[in-house]
This record gives structure tokens, sequence and C-alpha cells, in this order.
């Protein structure tokens, strides 16, 4: 239990890290089966990669993840590891998840919470569907959202719609 409160907090201060940057506030923290955080990432779509500073739109912490979880550990390793995430997977990380074999999902706020804040607050909707991640990946055991801890997400975002607005840069 100490792994997973310890992965919650680490994937919120993740998504304060990406907003702070200026990008999405988004975090991930992938964990093994012996409960050991073995890598993590917050979002880059801004920002883009370490050393390369060129805006990407699938910089999702859950992608990257992903990408690294298949490039670094052999699919048992991958199918016993849990996705800890500030927020349930987007469609395009949701299928790269299932595809590349990870285990199960811990999501700090759902999509459906996100929808309802960004309808709340005036923000358009995305040029995807925002879907559950069961609907995209069926088979993936998921688990959210934290009660609590996902009112932490949500100030992040009022945040970043808040700033976005003020620089003149409309809502999304």
């Amino acid at each position: 239990m100490e792994t997973h409160q310890e992965a919650l907090r680490l994937c919120i201060n993740l998504a304060r890290e990406a907003l702070q940057a200026g990008d999405s506030p988004f975090g991930a923290v992938l964990v093994n089966a012996h409960g050991t955080i073995i890598h993590h990432d917050r979002n880059r779509t801004v920002t883009g990669e370490a050393g390369d500073f060129r805006a990407d739109a699938t910089l999702h912490p859950e992608l990257t993840i992903a990408r690294w979880a298949h490039r670094h550990l052999p699919p048992e390793e991958r199918a016993s590891a849990v996705v800890y995430t500030s927020g349930e997977h987007c469609a395009m990380c949701a299928a790269a998840h299932a595809f590349v074999g990870l285990g199960r999902i811990v999501y700090v706020s759902s999509t459906e919470q996100y929808e309802s804040w960004k309808e709340e607050t005036g923000v358009e909707k995305g040029p995807v569907a925002a879907l559950p991640i069961n609907a995209v990946a069926p088979d993936v055991r998921v688990e959210g959202p934290v009660a609590g801890l996902d009112m932490e997400v949500k100030a992040l975002h009022l945040e970043r719609w808040r700033r976005r607005k003020d620089e003149g840069a409309g809502w999304e």
C-alpha cells in the first residue's frame, strides 16, 4: 500500500511539474510486480523530449511509458506491471498500453471527470473522442478515480485553463 500512495502522489507531482513547464498537467508512473517504481514521465506535448524541445502532440506520459516498457521489459514483466496516472488514458495511450501488454492501470481522475471539468469551465472538446480505457482496451484492468486526489488534479487543470485564457491563447 505504501508504493500505491507513493506512486499516486508522484503522478500528481509530475502533473504539477508538467504544468510549471508549460505542458498540460499529466503524469504517469510505472511500478513493477515487486512494488518498485521503475519509470515515470510527465506530459511533454508543448516542451518536447529532453534535448529536442519540439512540440509533439503524442508525448503523453502514458504513451512514453508504454514505449519505454516495450523496449526495456520482457512481456511477462510488462504484464505484471502497474501504470499509475494522474488522468485516465486517452484512446491513443490506452491502445499503446494494450498493444505492449502492460498490466493494470490506476488513474487518479477519470475521462468522464475531465470532460465534465472542461464543460463546467467552457473549454472546448478535443479532436479525439473522450473514451474510457475499456472502450479502447477492453481486457485491461482499471481502477479509479481516487477520491480526494482527483480534486488536486482538477485544480491543476483549472489552473492551466485559467493561464491559457489570461495569455489570450483560448481555453484549450
